[in-house]
């Protein structure tokens, strides 16, 4: 996961660290008892305290025992940034070995792993393995398992936020059969034109109810697999596609259809079993199911040794001359798959 992020491409722009927040000592150690500055007590007027109660000692504080709890509750971010629960999506039960996204399903219902509508009673009768952390403490776990297993992936966990496998990140929702369909329209074209086929794409199918429901709204709904179904090659290529594509998509519309691959599945399903479904399908490469498993999914030990980034990072973080090896022909030549899963076997489940 973070190391995964760190080692594709170290010069890679990243989303960094904000710096350590400055906290006033209201919910994190003992509440200050000095007297308060003018300006700060400015600021605290203007977010609606009067300053009598800004500037008294005696203003109410949280209990100790809440205190406590909201404390061991709460994320410490790697650059030492404490976040308080309170500031979180709400937390729920994680599992680095299985899908930790909230998946959509094409009929519109959502699917949130862990959740009573997914588990009844006991995990193992859902398929799934109990959980082992939350949405709210997996990137904390994950960095300080990475950093005790090499103690060099601290300075690039504190530069390189990994904002995904954060509680903000994992609280976003995927669509398994858009993300997919996307991804073959992408392939091997520019991303302006991958836009623009995907506009006119979603366009094909939609009709005037439809319209006139999202007129208010920047984006059209996205056409579900029974409407592929039942749609004519030709048709589909109308949209820019090629003959090849418009067959993938088609292609992908029926799996979804037969239910052969389901929002479920790839919910429940061990990494195997996901990027085995998914290579199934004409038009998904390995390269392409895992990079779904790993950042449509949330999968968090999605490791793609075929990825040309990590195999060069690895390289580069071991202390092989990269720019040596990259005249090198050869699909291995930075390094072999068996020295990648040698070295990343540490790491696991957070690769």
């Amino acid at each position: 996961m973070s190391l995964r992020r760190s080692l594709r491409n170290p010069t890679a722009v990243q989303v960094e660290l904000s710096s350590k927040p400055e906290y006033d000592g209201k919910l994190y150690g003992k509440r200050k008892m000095s007297a308060k500055p003018k300006s700060q007590l400015r600021s605290r007027a203007v977010r609606g305290e009067s300053p009598e109660l800004a500037a008294s000692s005696d203003a109410p504080s949280t209990p100790p025992a809440k205190r406590a709890r909201r404390a061991s509750t709460s994320d410490q971010l790697p650059n030492g940034a404490v976040t308080s629960e309170d500031s979180l999506p709400s937390q729920r039960p994680a599992e680095p070995h299985r899908t930790n996204a909230t998946l959509k399903t094409p009929g519109g219902t959502r699917l949130v792993p862990y959740s009573k509508e997914v588990v009844d009673s006991s995990p193992s009768k859902a398929g799934l393995p109990r959980a082992t952390t939350t949405t709210s403490h997996l990137l904390g776990q994950a960095c300080a398992h990475l950093i005790s297993v090499d103690v060099r992936m601290k300075p690039l966990i504190e530069k390189y936020h990994c904002r995904m496998f954060s509680a903000e990140g994992l609280a976003e929702e995927t669509d398994p059969w858009e993300s997919l369909c996307s991804g073959i329209m992408s392939q091997q074209v520019s991303g302006a034109a991958a836009k623009s086929i995907k506009n006119k794409f979603v366009n094909l199918f939609d009709d005037g109810a439809a319209q006139e429901e999202h007129s208010l709204n920047s984006s059209k709904p996205f056409p579900k697999p029974s409407q592929l179904v039942g749609s004519s090659i030709p048709f589909l290529r109308t949209a820019g596609l090629s003959e090849r594509k418009a067959e993938y998509i088609k292609g992908l519309a029926e799996k979804f259809e037969s239910k052969d691959l389901s929002a479920e599945m790839l919910l429940k399903a061990s990494d195997e079993e996901v990027l085995e479904k998914l290579v199934a399908v004409r038009g998904l490469g390995r390269w392409s199911a895992e990079m779904f498993a790993c950042f449509g999914l949330k999968r968090a030990d999605v490791f793609s040794t075929g990825d040309l980034g990590v195999q060069r990072g690895m390289a580069a973080f071991i202390g092989k001359d990269v720019k040596k090896l990259k005249n090198k022909g050869g699909k291995w030549k930075y390094l072999s798959e068996k020295e990648m899963l040698d070295l990343s076997a540490p790491f696991s489940p957070y690769r």
